[in-house]
């Protein structure tokens, strides 16, 4: 019970961040608001995880700064998508991740898809299509949330075959310094990279760098050790209609009734490619009361 109370908490926390990251970047720069949050972060991170460093090695060291490299690109465009559109369709669209996965791991690695798989490929890309209809959303947008929905499939996919050889906790404070120090960079370049200043940027920045980024990695890693891949990685999934809940709460978001369906299709294809999850929901349904 304690996983799933864990998986609850950490996936309203991603949902809810859609709205004051949102909020900030009206006021901060996105690439130095980006930069700024997984400063903290690595800062966070390596306290903790110096000790292990060492056992990387050199392999190692080059995994996280690949996974790393994908990880800022995800956030950068998810967060340049957000700008430009609604944060329920963010967290819709986003949610395609699961779906892109194994089409990916098809393309790259000749993993078999299944039937399933297909299906909820199509069921999702006619979501989308109706999503992008809903009010207040924008095209622009939503295709720049849905490249970085195709960049955290990547991301997965590379940690899902090389992460098992090497520390976690280390690789992901690799992979987070290194997206600090991109994003940085990029900022700097771009004459962003300025003192966040004002309440609005620094709650944000806080509320994504400690409880969004630092303590979800710890939260992750207990509950992965404790139950199934595909039992987590459904209730993963919960951050899609958290950000929906919020952005309607919070930022008077409106579907309307195509953005509704076109939510509900992209739900329902997130499901189907996860037939061993589904399984068991049914089980726990079924299941008598003690």
């Amino acid at each position: 019970m304690l996983p799933v109370i864990a998986i609850l908490a950490l996936t309203a926390i991603w949902g809810y961040t859609f709205v004051p990251v949102k909020e900030a970047v009206e006021l901060y720069p996105v690439l130095a608001f980006l930069g700024v949050r997984f400063l903290i972060a690595t800062g966070v991170l390596g306290v903790i995880s110096a000790a292990r460093l060492p056992r990387l090695g050199r392999r190692g060291w080059l995994v996280g700064v690949l996974i790393g490299v994908l990880l800022a690109a995800s956030l950068g465009l998810q967060t340049a998508g957000l700008a430009h559109t609604t944060v329920s369709s963010t967290g819709f669209i986003t949610g395609l991740y699961v779906v892109l996965t194994p089409v990916f791991g098809l393309l790259l690695f000749r993993q078999r898809i299944g039937v399933l798989g297909w299906v909820g490929a199509a069921v999702a890309a006619g979501g989308l299509a109706l999503l992008a209809g809903a009010p207040g959303a924008d095209l622009s947008g939503d295709l720049l949330v849905l490249a970085s929905s195709g960049t955290q499939a990547l991301q997965i996919l590379l940690i899902g075959r090389y992460a098992a050889r090497y520390d976690a906790l280390a690789l992901t404070f690799v992979q987070v310094a290194t997206c600090a120090a991109g994003l940085l960079a990029l900022a700097g370049a771009r004459g962003d990279l300025t003192m966040p200043h004002g309440g609005t940027v620094w709650y944000g920045l806080l509320v994504t760098a400690l409880p969004a980024t630092a303590l979800a990695l710890f939260l992750q890693i207990w509950v992965q050790r404790r139950i199934p891949a595909a039992r987590a990685a459904i209730l993963f999934t919960l951050e899609v209609p958290f950000a929906a809940l919020f952005g309607i709460l919070l930022m008077n978001d409106s579907l309307g009734v195509s953005g509704w369906l076109g939510g509900a299709l992209i739900g329902v294809a997130i499901v189907v490619v996860e037939p061993a999850a589904v399984a068991w929901w049914r089980r726990v349904v079924a299941a008598p009361v003690s």
